[in-house]
């Protein structure tokens, strides 16, 4: 045996280990905390209240601003259309470069917007300019594979995933890098940020997710349990879980302090993959978009399906809620947003 060969063992003893160790430490199930303790939730009934028509190709991906009322969209039309929600005008049309666009994002201050996808750049646009008109205020360039994700940390950082396996924090000033995450073994396509901005879970091919320290760059824990891509993670609103979906046809809730899955979401009619992911502002729902035009609304705690926002002609390819709670927006490649409640 081979030195490579006794280190693969070696790891596989202590994966085996670390499975033991959760399990020893699992004292009770989600089933049995919530077992008449918890109201079971009446059906959902959510209706469409706008819909954004703009863009001409399939719509990729979406982001919320942080007043609940404006948002982003990219698609493959090669547009960056900045919306306002209450009227449905366009604030901004922005032509990009590349139209292979996979993701976008809304800074906090919302005085920025970013994106990026095939062309391996995050492409950074300034909305308060003086001359009134958007323009590249940076680009980002060292991902050596797509961009799949990307969020603003603040007006002069952002996090990025990248189909070359890694996470990366950059400086915007500078337009350097300044931590890479490195520790999936396959394309990395979701990442989301933590409340307190502290640390960020990612999702990825190798069908784990991970749990990064943005100070220090470090994993600080790996949860598996998924069969397929992961393809969208979020963050409960304490910080203290996130819940992923992934192409096995299930979104999965993962407990940070206790390191353990505590719930699969999933129907046996449900067999297409999960594109996007978010919870309602009290956690108690989980919105899912997936492959078969449908979003999903789950009972977090009791993982009944509760809803269905069934309008779209095409694939749920992105989804956000506002900050307020108020709204659901649904992406598709039918080329509609539309705007739920």
């Amino acid at each position: 045996m081979n030195e490579l060969d006794r280190l693969r063992q070696e790891a596989e003893a202590l994966k085996l280990h670390i499975r033991d160790a959760r399990k020893n430490v699992r004292d009770a199930t989600m089933e049995q905390c919530t077992e008449g303790q918890v109201d079971v939730l009446n059906r959902l009934n959510m209706r469409a209240r706008r819909t954004l028509r703009g863009h001409l190709a399939k719509i990729y991906a979406m982001h919320w601003a942080e007043d609940s009322r404006c948002l982003v969209s990219a698609s493959q039309d090669g547009k960056l259309i900045v919306w306002d929600a209450y009227t449905t005008n366009k604030i901004h049309a922005i032509p990009l470069r590349s139209s292979w666009v996979m993701t976008c994002a809304y800074a906090q201050s919302g005085s920025f917007v970013a994106c990026g996808g095939l062309d391996n750049l995050c492409s950074i646009y300034s909305l308060k300019t003086r001359e009134g008109n958007v323009k590249v205020s940076r680009e980002l360039p060292g991902h050596t594979g797509y961009l799949s994700c990307c969020r603003f940390l603040d007006d002069s950082a952002i996090l990025t995933s990248s189909g070359d396996m890694t996470c990366a924090q950059w400086d915007i000033e500078t337009g350097h890098q300044t931590t890479t995450f490195v520790g999936h073994s396959g394309d990395a396509m979701s990442l989301a940020l933590s409340p307190d901005g502290r640390t960020f879970v990612s999702g990825a091919c190798d069908a784990s997710a991970k749990v990064w320290d943005i100070r220090n760059g470090m994993c600080t824990q790996t949860f598996t349990g998924h069969e397929s891509d992961i393809n969208a993670v979020t963050f409960f609103p304490n910080g203290l879980a996130f819940a992923t979906g992934s192409d096995d046809a299930t979104c999965r809730l993962f407990d940070i302090r206790s390191d353990q899955e505590l719930k699969t979401y999933c129907n046996e009619n449900i067999i297409c993959g999960i594109t996007s992911v978010g919870f309602s502002t009290s956690g108690r729902l989980l919105f899912a978009g997936y492959d078969d035009f449908n979003c999903n609304v789950w009972d977090s705690l009791l993982a009944d399906r509760v809803g269905v926002l069934a309008a779209h002609e095409n694939r749920v390819s992105c989804l956000g809620i506002t900050s307020d709670g108020m709204a659901v927006c649904t992406g598709s490649w039918d080329s509609y947003l539309r705007i739920w409640n």
